[in-house]
């Protein structure tokens, strides 16, 4: 059995207690977006460099986007690269490691064999993603259309940090489908077939700790702010879960969806989340170590486990089909064969296996 746990997790009273404890300065490089830090700030600004990753566009990350971003800091001194946003600002900084004089095409192309020049320090403003603990960025490539991932131990930071007040002005969608994402971290790490007792163990905590605030909330929709900790917590162990044993389907079919119709990760993840875990029971895919779970959190029979899940996280969120965004069967055809090609990494987690023609009928379920 193998189990890693890479950053040292650490959590600090406010972001300007962070600036004093690590002794930020001149030669740190801050990746994040302005609205995020400014309220935290009291007037005053950071004590090192900076990148605003709005001013180089919106949504998640693409290789425009990095490039512009690697571009500004060509030649600058800098020994520490702090992250603090979400997964878009996460996964960029981490590209920021191997230094300067590379595309992002040319890092994901040669990043096994990079060099890590520059400490990664990752503050997580959201509570989804859990890639302050992974070793993965993720990207989508404007010219093909099509999200990569880059899986290199060189991409675990040094120290994730917690600050959980941060997490106290978030949208309410974006907590919604980070919070969703985290859940689904840790359902597909639990029934991968690379999960060990120590990262079934994670996914449980966080699965527990994520539908027991959502029962918390009832069917308000709005931010629990006296449960932030717990589910920033939870996407940390989510992540740990799912770093040790792979997410699979549900995520390799994201992201061609999220390439083509420029969706959020996580509400991309929600609107195949039933229709891949209703083809995996047809499939008699081996679900029973999560369903007893299930069970036991939503305290009811086995049997109930599907029905009680997907009407819980319906009362979260709306789930959306993917036919209002413009898909249509043609495109459902181009993107299951996407997900062969490009996402075997993912894919070779999946409880039970799926062809692209059972890809495909998926996506059909969700139009």
């Amino acid at each position: 059995m193998e189990f890693l746990i890479k950053p040292t997790i650490r959590d600090c009273e406010s972001l300007l207690g962070f600036f004093e404890k690590w002794k930020v300065g001149a030669t740190d490089l801050i990746i994040t977006n302005a609205y995020l830090i400014a309220p935290y700030l009291g007037g005053m600004e950071p004590p090192c460099q900076v990148l605003y990753q709005e001013r180089y566009g919106r949504g998640e990350p693409t290789d425009e986007m990095v490039d512009a971003m690697l571009a500004d800091v060509e030649g600058k001194e800098i020994d520490r690269v702090i992250a603090i946003g979400g997964g878009t600002v996460i996964d960029i900084s981490k590209l920021f490691v191997f230094g300067g004089g590379m595309t992002c095409e040319a890092l994901y192309a040669k990043g096994s064999a990079l060099q890590k020049k520059r400490a990664l320090i990752i503050i997580p403003t959201t509570c989804g993603t859990g890639s302050e603990v992974t070793g993965i960025s993720i990207v989508e490539f404007k010219k093909k259309g099509i999200k990569l991932g880059l899986a290199v131990p060189a991409l675990y930071a040094e120290e994730a940090v917690f600050i959980p007040s941060m997490l106290e002005s978030l949208p309410y969608d974006v907590f919604a489908t980070s919070s969703i994402d985290a859940l689904i971290h840790a359902v597909e790490s639990y029934v991968s077939p690379k999960a060990t007792p120590l990262s079934r163990a994670m996914g449980r905590a966080a699965i527990e700790d994520i539908l027991t605030g959502y029962m918390a909330m009832g069917n308000q929709r709005a931010l629990p702010v006296a449960h932030m900790e717990r589910f920033l917590t939870a996407s940390c162990m989510a992540g740990i879960a799912f770093s040790n044993a792979g997410c699979a389907a549900v995520h390799a079919m994201s992201y061609p969806v999220g390439g083509h119709f420029h969706v959020a990760h996580g509400k991309a993840n929600y609107m195949l989340f039933e229709a891949v875990y209703r083809a995996y029971k047809k499939l008699r895919a081996d679900l029973s170590p999560l369903e007893t779970v299930l069970a036991d959190v939503l305290s009811c029979a086995v049997s109930d486990v599907w029905t009680r899940l997907f009407r819980l996280i319906g009362g979260i969120y709306d789930n959306q089909p993917l036919g209002e965004l413009g898909c249509d069967e043609a495109k459902c055809r181009e993107m299951a064969a996407s997900v062969v090609n490009e996402q075997q990494r993912l894919l070779v987690n999946n409880p039970v296996a799926l062809s692209e023609d059972e890809i495909y009928s998926i996506y059909l379920e969700c139009l």
